[in-house]
């Protein structure tokens, strides 16, 4: 069973913002949709745009490069669900906002 490692505080993340994170050695975006936090793979599957720093809609997060949307709750690109980065589980205990990566 993956382990769950603190990647941010709940202050850090208002609801409808997204952000960069670490978590062992991977590179995640992390967003808060109105309280609930989701974790993904940060590299947009297009040409590998930074998707913790791109905008979030509710639960569609936008690449910043070139447009692309993508499900944060699932991973799913909106344009073709049949193409998805990963999702990793996330938790919050007290103030800390966990993820497990592996």
């Amino acid at each position: 069973m993956a382990a769950f490692v603190k990647v941010a505080s709940k202050n850090d993340l208002a609801p409808g913002q997204c952000m960069v994170a670490e978590a062992e050695g991977k590179i995640l975006a992390l967003f808060n949709v109105n309280g609930t936090f989701y974790a993904i793979d940060n590299t947009c599957l297009h040409q590998g745009g930074p998707l913790g720093e791109g905008a979030l809609d509710g639960s569609t997060v936008t690449c910043p490069w070139h447009a692309w949307q993508y499900d944060v709750t699932t991973g799913k690109n909106i344009d073709n669900p049949s193409i998805g980065i990963a999702g990793y589980p996330v938790k919050v205990e007290g103030e800390d906002v966990l993820v497990a990566v592996a």
